[in-house]
């Protein structure tokens, strides 16, 4: 099977996206971390033409259902929110108390140096395996998926009592991001 349906090859239409940590490493266990997604994705969405219909931040990876309006360029849009949030964590690391700080560090510096593919701290591991949603029924399980997901991982017992998420939006509450209800 090709690996090309994970790529974006419609800049404009609706993508299921994955960003996960580099090493699975748990990185959003702390409020800091968690804030920065949270503001750079209502950022994208304010300033660089991002739609966000769901989304859910996990202790290693992000979940999305996005698009992005024209003449915005998904992959630019993601680029861009990838690079700045990497750069700030591996910053805010770098300032807090954080316990795991030289480890965490040391574990993005390798990755930067692994791959080539940035300067100093690499928190993301590249691509975002982008899957087009092209059908209603796939947004609709993309959509429970991305909000069944901390109920999965017993992190709470009912979807719309996870605050990283866009399930408290479709519980009729404003939530943490400017979500687009569909």
């Amino acid at each position: 099977m090709s690996g090309d349906r994970y790529f974006i090859t419609n800049q404009n239409a609706t993508y299921f996206l994955t960003f996960t940590v580099v090493d699975w490493i748990d990185v959003f266990t702390r409020k800091d971390y968690k804030i920065i997604i949270v503001d750079s994705l209502n950022y994208c969405i304010e300033h660089k033409g991002l739609e966000c219909f769901a989304w859910v931040l996990m202790s290693n990876h992000l979940h999305l259902i996005v698009r992005a309006n024209p003449p915005a360029r998904l992959s630019d849009i993601i680029r861009d929110l990838k690079k700045f949030t990497s750069k700030s964590i591996s910053e805010t690391i770098e300032t807090i108390n954080e316990s795991r700080k030289e480890w965490l560090l040391h574990k993005f510096k390798f990755a930067a140096h692994s791959t080539g593919r940035a300067e100093n701290y690499k928190v993301w591991q590249d691509g975002n395996h982008a899957v087009c949603m092209e059908k209603p029924e796939w947004v609709a399980q993309r959509l429970n998926y991305i909000h069944q997901n901390p109920v999965r991982q017993l992190i709470v017992a009912n979807e719309c009592d996870y605050l990283y998420s866009s399930a408290y939006d479709y519980s009729g509450k404003k939530g943490l991001v400017k979500v687009t209800v569909i």
